[in-house]
């Protein structure tokens, strides 16, 4: 598996240059590195030893430093991303997920944008890129049909229960005003009291 060029000064650290079969080796040591229970000392020996049973030559401290803080620097970015994330669905409450949606497709799109403005995609990348805009364009759409059809159904169930209220007005004594409450609550929304 080839892993793509890093932004920055575009030169890949050692770890990237790794070969494929030290890919496992390397998710261990972002997951190791994520958790942050053990020294980076001991987990680049760790590491060093993982890569020497695969015959692969070890990698200098300087250069799992570089990596490490170069992780570091994601693994916070990528905390607050979801910390903000969070915050905002938690304002938007649960009636607010076609705005969330709405919002994570335009920032998909914004971040396409900026990629293609740097021009570093090979054709590939390009497809991806269109794939997730449409995706996410996509996201944005079904959730807001979905909604629209959910507010469709309950104002017809609700025009429906206050016909069938005035017909049974019409009918006869006119019943009390919670009790016609209570019976547009259960045609409309199915709760029933006891």
């Amino acid at each position: 598996m080839a892993r793509p060029e890093r932004a920055g000064r575009g030169r890949l650290s050692s770890i990237d240059l790794l070969p494929d079969e030290a890919e496992a080796d390397i998710v261990w040591v972002n997951e190791e590195l994520r958790a942050g229970k053990r020294l980076q000392i001991d987990i680049l020996e760790e590491f060093n030893a993982r890569l020497a049973d695969r015959g692969i030559a070890p990698i200098s401290k300087s250069a799992f430093n570089r990596y490490s803080v170069r992780k570091a620097i994601q693994f916070r970015q990528l905390d607050e991303t979801r910390r903000i994330s969070a915050e905002l669905a938690e304002s938007l409450g649960t009636g607010g997920s076609d705005q969330l949606t709405i919002a994570v497709a335009e920032m998909v799109k914004t971040a396409a944008f900026q990629i293609l403005e740097q021009g570093k995609l090979d054709p590939k990348g390009v497809m991806e890129l269109a794939r997730a805009t449409q995706a996410a364009a996509s996201a944005a759409k079904i959730s807001a049909d979905h909604r629209r059809k959910l507010e469709e159904e309950i104002k017809a169930k609700l025009v429906k229960a206050v016909d069938k209220m005035e017909e049974e007005i019409a009918a006869g004594p006119a019943p009390d005003a919670a009790t016609v409450l209570k019976k547009i609550r259960e045609d409309v929304y199915g709760i029933f009291e006891r």
